[in-house]
């Protein structure tokens, strides 16, 4: 897992937990605040799966171009 995916996964643990307390705590401001923070990690979490899916998808064309070019 990259460090970028595992940060995400940290900033939406950081933000369920902000999220809940203000929920606990009747305290609004502090829940969205914690709900926003969780949407944008997630946010960030499938950035980082797409930037993966066309990393792979790009090495898989040059993979199948440099074998073209070898038979």
């Amino acid at each position: 897992m990259s460090e970028e995916k595992l940060q995400a996964k940290l900033d939406q643990a950081k933000g369920a937990l902000k999220e809940g307390f203000g929920k606990i705590t009747g305290d609004t401001k502090t829940e969205v605040e914690g709900l926003v923070e969780k949407s944008v990690a997630k946010g960030k979490e499938f950035v980082e799966d797409a930037k993966d899916t066309v990393e792979g998808a790009v090495e898989g064309l040059k993979n199948a171009f440099n074998k073209d070019k070898e038979d």
